[in-house]
Formats: structure tokens, sequence, C-alpha cells
């Protein structure tokens, strides 16, 4: 690719973020969204978020591993109990690496 079409890529393809992420802050007063589809979107960050930990707690070397061999696994259960008890979002997080470590370093 040529210069002038790198630079026409990059100019289109902030047009379309641009776009993109700004069209329901211009126009989302204007739409209406029922009830049902309200109250569905509650739920998406945490489906967002799932979707993103849950594979990386199961695959280990590209396979599904639901074991206590999986230090990922075993590491993230041990961090969801502590957050159960401790409800302290960072220092859950805190916990479950230095769990994680342990186990991987296998001290």
């Amino acid at each position: 690719m040529s210069d002038w079409e790198i630079w026409l890529v990059i100019i289109l393809l902030t047009l379309a973020t641009f776009i993109a992420r700004s069209g329901f802050w211009l126009v989302g007063h204007h739409i209406n969204l029922p009830k049902r589809a309200q109250e569905a979107l509650r739920y998406a960050p945490a489906c967002a978020l799932a979707a993103i930990i849950v594979p990386d707690l199961l695959l280990a070397n590209g396979q599904v591993e639901v074991s206590l061999d999986n230090p990922r696994l075993l590491a993230g259960l041990l961090a969801t109990a502590f957050f159960l008890v401790r409800k302290n979002m960072l220092q859950t997080i805190f916990f479950g690496m230095a769990v994680f470590t342990y186990i991987r370093l296998g001290l």
C-alpha cells in the first residue's frame, strides 16, 4: 500500500469509529427502548466480563481443563470465594493473583 492509501484507511476508520461511538450519544435521547430491553442491558457488562474471564480460566494449552491441576481455575475459584466473603474487588484481585502465582511457581 502506498502512503496515501494508508492515510485514507486511517482517516476512514477514525470516521467510522467516531460515527459508531457518537451515534447513541447524539440521538440516544430520541430512542426509546422497550422496558425488557433496558432490563436485559443491565446484565451486558457482567456477561462481557464472564465471556472474557471464563475461557481464560478453563482453557489450558488450548484444551478445556476442568480440574484442580489447572492453576488458573483453582485461583479463580479461591478468588471468587474470597470475594463472596470480603466484598472488596481490589483485595480480590490481589488475592487471586497471589494465589495464582503461588500455585504456578509451586511454592
